[in-house]
């Protein structure tokens, strides 16, 4: 028997960015009511965060202002 989770996670609808390598190395997205889920695209079974409308808009705000950009 699938557990209300497993259930969530099998219906919910996952996207990637278009620009992702075929290799699997990839996070997915689905949108949930009012937050957004992500998870690795190798392992869909395996652990989902969860992030409310505010805290996903505030990291695609930091992504765009450079604030995880890797120094080398």
């Amino acid at each position: 028997m699938e557990t209300a989770q497993e259930t969530r996670r099998r219906a919910a609808e996952w996207f990637k960015a278009t620009a992702s390598d075929n290799g699997g190395g990839c996070v997915e997205v689905a949108r949930r009511g009012e937050g957004v889920s992500v998870r690795d695209s190798r392992d869909p079974a395996g652990p989902v965060l969860h992030f409310s409308g505010k805290e996903w808009t505030e990291f695609i705000a930091g992504v765009h202002a450079g604030e995880f950009d890797l120094t080398t």
